[in-house]
């Protein structure tokens, strides 16, 4: 099953393990703020104190399980460059692989957040006629981000003049 997601003679290059630090601290944020909501609401709803507890239990089992989730995803993003393509490949459980030929692209684009601006990383959009085809490299670093816009772009322009 590996052989339908490795591009021939190429290797991936993985994503920056910094988006997997970027997910895991929303996700935290996002736990310690959904448990204060909890608690303090069914508390001033005067619910008995089992309740607020076993709400809290139950999302903390939520946020670590989403923790494993969120190191497996970040762990398997990766992109292979070839001579005529581009291979992206994403997902643990549900396994994606993008090929967008360099001839096809008609734009590529850098975006960074504040979030990821924080985290030094960024994401490469690129963008066909086909929104099929149309794919995204989350989480690289800044600098590697704008080096692949720049190769993608030449690439894309040299393909498209023999059309």
């Amino acid at each position: 099953m590996d052989d339908l997601f490795d591009p021939p003679g190429n290797d991936w290059q993985p994503v920056s393990p910094a988006l997997a630090r970027m997910r895991h601290t929303v996700l935290a944020v996002g736990t310690v703020v959904a448990a204060l909501v909890v608690v303090v609401g069914l508390l001033l709803l005067g619910a008995p104190v089992w309740l607020p507890v076993l709400l809290l239990v139950v999302l903390l089992a939520l946020a670590a399980w989403g923790w494993v989730v969120v190191t497996r995803n970040a762990r398997w993003w990766g992109y292979a460059e070839r001579d005529e393509d581009l291979y992206i490949k994403h997902g643990a459980v549900f396994r994606a692989l993008v090929v967008v030929p360099y001839g096809r692209m008609q734009y590529v684009d850098v975006q960074a957040g504040p979030l990821e601006q924080a985290f030094k990383i960024a994401s490469v959009h690129l963008h066909t006629a086909s929104p099929g085809t149309s794919a995204r490299i989350p989480g690289l670093p800044a600098a590697e981000a704008a080096r692949l816009r720049d190769r993608l772009t030449s690439l894309g322009e040299a393909q498209a003049a023999g059309l």
